[in-house]
């Protein structure tokens, strides 16, 4: 028999970031504006979806922003699930500082951004949000999304900057220039809610994975 579904049974999400973008090549920030998905973005998460119809899932919840719909959108044609976009998955603001790219930055504004970067997380580019913000949005989101679906396997689709805030929180990270890196640029995380507090499950999972579930 099926385990018993209760209001206390464990969520477990599923943390994917959207596809290769246009701006991701040219090495712009994006945060909450836009680029197309690259032919190359488009292939991968072909290949994700792939993989990741080996889990059953029973819905995506992703970020409202075009480049993770135009994911969504691929994902889908081998998942088939139910879809909710949600504002509180969009990337951190970055503000004045959007459209720029790490390397202009640094030339032209190297003092401020030390600065900045080593608040942790009360980082935020000029205008922006801090990562603390983005913090209290997504958690907030994720334990509601635990009470409203427990014992469900929810894919999360959504940008690197809310998948790092997720698990450096999960790990305890301070966010800070001089820690180890925790995420490995465009895996695959799987994550628990239980009873309101989260633990990390799988980090780091490569596109070839064959699942255990």
């Amino acid at each position: 028999m099926p385990p018993t579904i209760t209001s206390s049974s464990p969520t477990t999400f599923g943390l994917l970031r959207h596809g290769e973008t246009e701006w991701n090549i040219m090495k712009k920030i994006q945060g909450f504006q836009d680029s197309p998905l690259t032919q190359r973005g488009k292939q991968l998460i072909e290949e994700w979806g792939a993989t990741l119809s080996q889990w059953k899932w029973h819905r995506i919840v992703a970020s409202d922003l075009g480049r993770v719909q135009q994911t969504v959108e691929i994902l889908n044609r081998s998942l088939n699930l139910p879809v909710h976009f949600e504002h509180r998955l969009r990337e951190q603001s970055w503000g004045e500082w959007e459209g720029l790219t790490i390397p202009y930055i640094r030339e032209n504004f190297p003092q401020e951004l030390e600065r900045r970067v080593a608040l942790g997380w009360e980082f935020s580019a000029p205008g922006g949000e801090s990562r603390n913000y983005l913090r209290k949005r997504l958690f907030t989101l994720l334990k509601q999304l635990h009470s409203n679906y427990p014992g469900e396997k929810i894919l999360i689709v959504c940008h690197q900057g809310v998948i790092k805030a997720t698990l450096y929180h999960i790990a305890g990270r301070a966010f800070l220039p001089e820690e180890d890196p925790l995420v490995q640029h465009n895996s695959f995380h799987l994550i628990t809610c239980y009873k309101g507090d989260f633990t990390s499950r799988k980090l780091n999972i490569p596109r070839d994975y064959k699942s255990e579930d």
